[in-house]
């Protein structure tokens, strides 16, 4: 055990040139302990039943000031892990880190389960926006189909979202947390069979290495403590900034909320999800998008072509565009602008893909010409 970890820790040999967007990867690993030590502290104190729930919730603010520092923070840990996220995910981009298909692969699937897991967390305070974004996004579920209808019923464990609804997701969420962790490890091994990116592409990573420990260890552990830092000052600043106004209104069927958007690492899917008028066409816009962003193929850096780096940055634009227009009222003209703006994401994201591909068993040499020739 103690050789396992020295080989893939502490004389693990690593490019010295990585820069501190590597370190995004050991961040999200932090964070992501964080949330599950904390997660585990609230889950002892949270009480899963409609009635209950959203009084327990705001009891946990004054219980203790550690119990109000652990709830907080786990409320702000999920801003700065997808942050984070979207940090690693857009470096892996810039740097066709995707070809790099265990990696990718896992790492996407991680991405798509701390989705769910965010998602699942937003309903168990069960106050009024929680409730209804759960209303609308198992209402597209049961939109699907032939099997739509039973999927329906087997989430939510009746004919709407109930007391029921609320205990599965509980259990969901305490359970899908160890899963992540599952599958952080795994993508931790591919990454260490395959070998790290960096950002000359130069010799699968191997040209210029030094040992892991202590320098990046270091570099690691500083970017880690500020970020730290960083987040409790948000959280003793504004403990509140994340959240919104309808959070302190306990959940009412009879009462629909007069604007409805999820939180910010959502808005992006559902400005694409209301941009069509049919709940099955706005779902298959999402999951076109996500298996194009998913697509592994092999392309030429964009450090060395301009072209690349200008889509790049266009779908950096287009993807804060659909952030911003998922937050705006459903009206004209915002439906009309995500509409376009979701079209030309898949577009763009389809070119930056399928162009500027590069035959995998070119070598180091090569494909650097190649890069550097703009093909």
């Amino acid at each position: 055990m103690v050789s396992v970890v020295r080989s893939n820790v502490m004389d693990l040999p690593t490019n010295l040139s990585l820069s501190y967007f590597w370190c995004s990867g050991f961040m999200i690993s932090s964070f992501l302990m964080v949330q599950v030590i904390s997660g585990v502290i609230l889950s002892l104190m949270y009480v899963a039943d409609s009635f209950l729930s959203f009084g327990c919730v705001l009891d946990l603010t004054m219980e203790s000031l550690f119990v109000w520092f652990v709830r907080y923070f786990h409320i702000w840990g999920v801003t700065f892990i997808f942050l984070l996220f979207l940090a690693h995910m857009g470096r892996a981009l810039y740097y066709s880190s995707y070809s790099k298909l265990g990696v990718w692969n896992v790492g996407f699937v991680l991405y798509l389960l701390m989705m769910v897991e965010a998602f699942l967390g937003y309903m168990l305070p069960w106050h009024q926006m929680s409730y209804w974004a759960a209303t609308v996004l198992t209402s597209i579920i049961s939109s699907i189909p032939y099997f739509g209808p039973s999927i329906y019923k087997f989430v939510v464990g009746g004919f709407s979202v109930t007391n029921v609804t609320l205990v599965r997701v509980f259990s969901a969420h305490v359970c899908l947390a160890f899963v992540m962790l599952g599958f952080s490890v795994i993508h931790l091994f591919y990454l260490h069979k395959s070998g790290s990116n960096n950002p000359l592409f130069v010799s699968n990573g191997y040209s210029d290495v030094v040992f892991f420990h202590s320098y990046f260890t270091t570099k690691d552990g500083y970017l880690l403590v500020f970020l730290l830092l960083v987040c409790c000052s948000f959280l003793l600043y504004s403990p509140d900034g994340v959240l919104d106004v309808e959070s302190y209104i306990e959940a009412d069927p009879l009462v629909t909320p007069v604007s409805m958007k999820p939180e910010w690492y959502f808005l992006a899917f559902y400005a694409m999800l209301r941009s069509v008028e049919s709940k099955v066409g706005g779902l298959v816009l999402v999951l076109l998008f996500l298996l194009v962003l998913w697509l592994p193929t092999v392309n030429s850096p964009s450090p060395y072509s301009v072209a690349r780096q200008f889509l790049f940055w266009f779908m950096v634009v287009l993807f804060i565009l659909l952030s911003y227009l998922g937050a705006c009222h459903p009206e004209f003209p915002f439906v009309i602008m995500s509409k376009v703006a979701s079209l030309l994401m898949v577009f763009s994201v389809l070119m930056y893909k399928s162009l500027w591909a590069v035959s995998s068993n070119t070598s180091g040499i090569s494909r650097y010409l190649v890069t550097c020739l703009g093909v």
